[in-house]
């Protein structure tokens, strides 16, 4: 086990006992006393937690093997690697043909992030990265990830948000929020007409799967000289096909 100091403990036990029975195989709870360094009774909590969140199992021999959460775990995070890999040419063909930046993004719990980014060989930037977390109501990318989210999903996520108003152009309700959602599936994609930065526009399209649910969106951003009025059909047509492109590569065949 690390001996670093750690600000959560228990945390940092969780990940020793998963990574010894990871390259272990399955063992008894008494061999991860030692292991831990920590009390019988504190490692017992633990792997009984464990349990609980699916993290492990544990058979009628009394071992503890690693859970099946940690399967579902794997398949997400290497879909949406995979997904990286089969976006990323495109979106750098997108970026060529725009000047502009191009992302990659999912929902991931209550929040939308960047998870590929193609850097714009144009000389106007604008600041991101990946694993940038994004506003679900003041981004494009955001807005279209929640527009094509199933029904329960969105009214749940639409429930938590905290509408802050960081431009005037921000949507300020949830009411107001509902409205553009309809929109956007209406049009076929999702517009951030500076709503979270003065200045910044961001044109996005979702990317669907082989069981036809959105699985991420794709989007370009740059600045109100970049993406104004007049470029704006032409800009969402490319990002449109793009996203097609992407979406067939995924098995989509809508």
């Amino acid at each position: 086990m690390d001996n670093r100091e750690s600000k959560v403990p228990a945390l940092q036990r969780a990940v020793a006992i998963l990574d010894y029975i990871a390259e272990r195989g399955a063992c008894q709870g008494s061999a991860l006393i030692p292991v831990l360094n920590a009390p019988k009774s504190s490692v017992y909590l633990l792997l009984e937690e464990l349990k609980q969140l699916r993290l492990l199992s544990q058979g009628t021999d009394g071992l503890y093997r690693l859970g099946i959460k940690l399967i579902e775990f794997g398949e997400q995070a290497s879909g949406q690697l995979d997904m990286r890999e089969i976006a990323r040419p495109h979106l750098y063909a997108l970026m060529q043909e725009t000047g502009l930046l191009c992302h990659l993004g999912v929902i991931d719990g209550d929040g939308a992030y960047y998870i590929l980014k193609i850097e714009s060989q144009g000389t106007i930037r604008v600041r991101s990265w990946e694993g940038k977390r994004l506003s679900l109501y003041r981004s494009g990318l955001g807005k279209c990830l929640l527009a094509w989210a199933d029904a329960e999903k969105q009214s749940s996520l639409i429930s938590d948000l905290e509408f802050i108003q960081t431009t005037p152009m921000t949507i300020a309700t949830p009411e107001a929020l509902k409205v553009e959602l309809n929109t956007i599936k209406t049009r076929g994609w999702s517009y951030d007409n500076q709503e979270d930065l003065l200045d910044v526009r961001c044109i996005a399209c979702p990317i669907f799967d082989s069981s036809h649910k959105i699985a991420a969106a794709i989007s370009v951003v740059g600045t109100s000289l970049q993406i104004f009025d007049e470029k704006l059909a032409e800009i969402s047509e490319q990002v449109m096909r793009t996203a097609a492109q992407i979406s067939k590569e995924l098995g989509y065949t809508g």
